[in-house]
């Protein structure tokens, strides 16, 4: 269990969830032309989650400091699981989801694409060791590699597929696939940026230099809450552009999405304390969750 919690098993199987609804609640029931067969697909998300996991191990490795005064009850290596193991876990999982990764590359034709999962292996290194200390660029880059965990879907399974004759319905699911990548992002950077302001103490203590602290809190808060406007914004506009006619999708929006939005973003306008903001990221994850889930809306209203 102390493994699974070191892995962040409950953020592993939302991965999970949000790519078995775009291969089978997006792909498969408008029959788009795809690549991955089902043991293909498998093999991807398992790649995705071993690097994803991987990155949540070295990710903890450099945040022992910090953790010991954000959260001393949840330090898990060092105490559950030592170190030693961690880092072979950590080299383990990169390598499994390394070595398939060259396999689906090769197996739909595109031996570059192999490169994607080296680049993704190293950007997670590279953000827990260095970027995550700065201003903004290591949340956006975190942000911006829980986006890729959507994308790569679509690159792995439509992007070979695309030929002359479909190239224009091919491209229409794969923009609704980079349009969910983008509201991911945008949920995942309010959500780190809050974080940074609950783990102020912490991070000053290790003397990293994340907004809250090169900015002060306050400024940090602001900047989170003009943010927390544009998903709100965009979820909108996507809806009235393209489901206006559907009255069932614009209930499950208005209700499961725009709605927690608002709220979340007027809690961030009057959060103070640390329970305030643990309860804000907690909504943005449950917002997460709700989107990825709207997925299965698409075959109600569309078939």
């Amino acid at each position: 269990m102390h493994i699974l919690n070191l892995i962040r098993w409950k953020n592993l199987i939302m991965i999970i969830i949000a790519q078995v609804l775009v291969k089978y609640a997006l792909f498969e029931p408008f029959n788009v032309l795809t690549t991955l067969s089902t043991i293909g697909f498998i093999l991807l998300v398992i790649a995705t989650i071993s690097i994803a996991a991987a990155g949540n191990i070295i990710n903890d490795i450099y945040d022992i400091e910090t953790d010991s005064v954000n959260k001393p009850k949840k330090i898990i290596i060092g105490k559950q699981v030592s170190e030693k193991l961690a880092y072979n876990l950590f080299f383990i999982l990169n390598i499994i989801g390394i070595i398939i990764g060259f396999y689906l590359s090769h197996s739909v034709g595109n031996p570059s694409f192999f490169s994607i999962f080296v680049i993704i292996s190293l950007a997670l290194y590279v953000y827990a060791s260095y970027l995550k200390g700065t201003v903004l660029f290591g949340n956006l880059l975190i942000s911006f590699l829980v986006a890729m965990s959507l994308i790569i879907v679509g690159i792995f399974d439509i992007i070979p597929a695309i030929v002359s004759d479909n190239r224009t319905s091919q491209l229409v699911f794969f923009d609704i696939v980079v349009d969910y990548a983008v509201f991911a992002l945008l949920i995942n950077l309010i959500r780190e940026i809050i974080k940074d302001i609950q783990d102020v103490d912490g991070d000053y203590k290790a003397g990293l230099n994340t907004l809250p602290i090169v900015l002060g809190r306050e400024r940090a808060n602001r900047i989170a809450f003009i943010i927390s406007m544009i998903p709100i914004g965009a979820v909108i506009y996507f809806v009235v552009t393209y489901l206006y006619k559907q009255q069932l999708a614009i209930a499950y929006f208005l209700i499961c999405i725009i709605a927690p939005l608002i709220y979340a973003t007027i809690k961030i306008f009057g959060a103070k304390h640390n329970d305030h903001y643990k309860h804000i990221s907690d909504i943005y994850k449950l917002v997460m969750l709700l989107g990825i889930l709207s997925l299965l809306v698409y075959p109600l209203i569309l078939k």
